[in-house]
């Protein structure tokens, strides 16, 4: 992000509090439920998945909701729709991706979305779930795509809450940038960073205060000990994001679809390094939201015209109350 931009978006929503410091695997930000690791072999090493699993509180219905967060987020970013589903009786699973949040930072790793999918089925065989609803947000949104392509017997239903990935970057002119450019730009991630690239592209410039929790949780990790490491996996996974793209593939999904789009949403990852008319064409959901739902054979379209990026952290309460619906049609169908 340029300095002149930067400055003017610091202005305008207010000063940044200084970072806290966590440590490379989220050390000392706590989670509102118990965390459980998950140890896996992948590609020759030991790793580790930190993930929720949070039984029902109301009456049980016998369904398992699985929760995939973005590259910018974690587990715990979904903590109030974790709360939500329980209490409407499904079982929870939220996990951290390897490479993100609470679970393990490896030096070497070919970050792949067949990869995270996989790492994500054995977990959920290992909690012995069978089958379940699979709904990601952001990255979270490609990755559960993949994990549709991948394990489709294994999906009951996919819900895409802003995914990114419904238009191909580099096929509309984003420059390719390389891992080693993408992680001296990681290296200057702080909190005034993160502010000011959410408040642009996921909140339409309408900061609210309880955005900062998410803010520092991220922060927090790259202003940490292990704060080179964390930059060095998310280098890996922007590259991930870059050039494996799912929307040429969306008519190849075989599961029901419910898209949950934000139309003030403006994410486009790479956007800053394209020329200028590139850019001016990127990032619009309302568009891209209504392409995906043509696209992809049984898919359902919410839109909130009003909300951005993240609307469970946006507006929580109409969030969940359309997540809900969702689910119980899904039900009774």
């Amino acid at each position: 992000m340029k300095h002149g931009v930067l400055a003017v978006l610091l202005a305008a929503i207010g000063p940044v509090a200084q970072a806290q410091s966590y440590g490379a695997r989220l050390e000392g930000f706590d989670y509102s439920y118990p965390v459980s690791t998950f140890r896996l072999q992948s590609q020759g090493q030991a790793l580790e998945m930190a993930y929720m699993d949070v039984p029902p509180a109301g009456a049980p219905n016998g369904r398992t909701v699985v929760l995939l967060h973005g590259k910018n987020f974690c587990a715990a970013t979904w903590d109030a729709t974790i709360g939500v589903l329980s209490d409407a009786g499904f079982r929870v699973i939220a996990p951290d991706q390897v490479g993100f949040c609470k679970s393990s930072k490896p030096a070497a790793y070919q970050f792949s979305f067949h990869q995270l999918a996989a790492n994500t089925h054995a977990l959920l065989a290992g909690a012995g779930v069978e089958r379940a609803i699979v709904v990601g947000h952001s990255m979270g949104g490609m990755l559960a795509t993949r994990h549709a392509l991948d394990f489709p017997d294994a999906v009951e239903r996919l819900v895409l809450v802003n995914p990114i990935g419904l238009e191909d970057w580099q096929a509309k002119g984003v420059p390719y940038a390389s891992i080693d450019a993408l992680f001296a730009g990681e290296l200057r991630t702080d909190a005034a960073s993160i502010k000011a690239y959410q408040s642009r592209f996921y909140y339409n410039g309408a900061w609210k205060p309880e955005y900062d929790r998410w803010v520092d949780m991220l922060a927090g990790m790259y202003a940490g000990p292990g704060g080179r490491q964390v930059a060095w996996n998310q280098a890996l996974a922007s590259d991930m994001l870059f050039t494996q793209p799912v929307v040429h593939e969306f008519g190849s999904i075989r599961v029901p679809v419910v898209l949950m789009i934000g139309g003030k949403d403006r994410t486009a990852p790479g956007a800053g390094r394209a020329p200028p008319e590139v850019a001016a064409r990127l990032g619009d959901y309302p568009v891209l939201g209504r392409q995906a739902a043509e696209a992809i054979p049984e898919a359902t379209l919410v839109e909130f015209p009003e909300l951005g990026h993240s609307p469970q952290v946006e507006a929580p309460a109409r969030f969940h109350a359309a997540l809900l619906d969702v689910l119980v049609d899904a039900a009774d169908d």
